[in-house]
């Protein structure tokens, strides 16, 4: 009998975030450039009489151990399409930012999936992994499979890219965080009070940058600066207005980083981290250092990519998408 199964999950920036329209359902058609970086929870699976989830590590206490956990969803999902009880005592080790927009919820979600399949030896395909993450969250497919992707859809239809080197980069973590759908809805607002509306009728539908995907292909840092510049306000996220609204103090932020040397300052996804493009790794060690000094964010973080997805510790590999 396996005592324990542990995997490493990656977090993730949004290189772009294109936003459509609203839809009638409520949702936007997204094309989303996907790119994990080397800052990793771990979720370690054993069993136990039921199903249980424990969190350690920096902002644990803000993690839910009940049934809203997505690592305790991915595990009652798998149980009920395999025949099985879900016994299991899922452990999280976290290192990726809480609430800070890098994917930290759905990569625990992937982990537990990949470490619960392979606790119970249910030998799910690639496909169902796949499935069952989209089910999970828009953002949990991307965690399981790393490296980069285009996401199109809700995110969840994804598309591997090719990455030519490796790209440094800065994370500045905010206090407290910023609800998804607020700033989704303060998108949508700022539409209709700025422009054409918000709807799909209104807005074109979202494309990936060219110049941002060759740039990631090349492995060239310069072109890849250029292109997160290159969007409507001066980035390739189409939620940062939003975000900006809702935080205004995250501008002192990006100015910070910027100040401090960086290619490029954007705010990751829904925020309210903020990332941060450096030229190497000496690069991005200064520009941290400056943000945190700066006392515009909580604390700063580096790491680089891309990054493998959901890995069995000391096992298999990463899953291919």
């Amino acid at each position: 009998m396996i005592d324990s199964i542990a995997v490493r999950v990656p977090a993730k920036v949004n290189a772009q975030l294109a936003v459509g329209g609203r839809r009638p359902d409520g949702f936007h058609d997204l094309a989303n450039v996907f790119f994990a970086v080397g800052l990793y929870d771990q979720v370690t699976a054993t069993p136990a009489d039921e199903l249980r989830i424990t969190v350690e590590g920096p902002d644990a206490d803000q993690v839910p151990c009940d049934r809203t956990n997505l690592a305790a969803r991915a595990a009652e999902l798998l149980a009920a399409r395999h025949g099985v009880e879900p016994r299991v005592h899922l452990h999280i080790t976290k290192d990726i930012p809480v609430a800070g927009g890098m994917a930290g919820g759905s990569a625990d979600g992937a982990g537990a999936l990949l470490a619960c399949d392979a606790l119970w030896g249910t030998g799910a395909s690639r496909a169902e992994l796949l499935e069952i993450c989209a089910e999970l969250g828009s953002d949990v497919p991307f965690s399981l499979v790393g490296g980069a992707a285009l996401g199109r859809g809700r995110g969840e239809l994804l598309t591997p890219l090719t990455v030519g080197g490796t790209f440094h980069w800065v994370f500045a973590v905010a206090d407290g965080g910023l609800s998804t759908p607020a700033v989704y809805g303060e998108c949508d607002r700022l539409r209709a009070a700025h422009g054409p509306g918000d709807t799909t009728a209104d807005v074109p539908d979202p494309e990936p940058s060219a110049a941002l995907l060759d740039a990631l292909r090349a492995g060239d840092v310069t072109a890849l600066a250029a292109a997160l510049t290159a969007g409507p306000g001066g980035s390739s996220n189409d939620l940062q207005a939003a975000a900006l609204s809702l935080r205004p103090s995250l501008a002192d932020t990006l100015h910070a980083g910027t100040t401090a040397g960086s290619l490029a300052a954007l705010v990751s996804g829904s925020g309210p981290t903020c990332a941060f493009l450096a030229k190497d790794a000496a690069g991005a060690e200064q520009v941290a250092a400056a943000l945190i000094a700066s006392g515009t964010c909580r604390t700063a973080r580096v790491a680089a990519g891309p990054a493998p997805g959901a890995t069995l510790v000391g096992g298999a590999g990463p899953v291919a998408p």
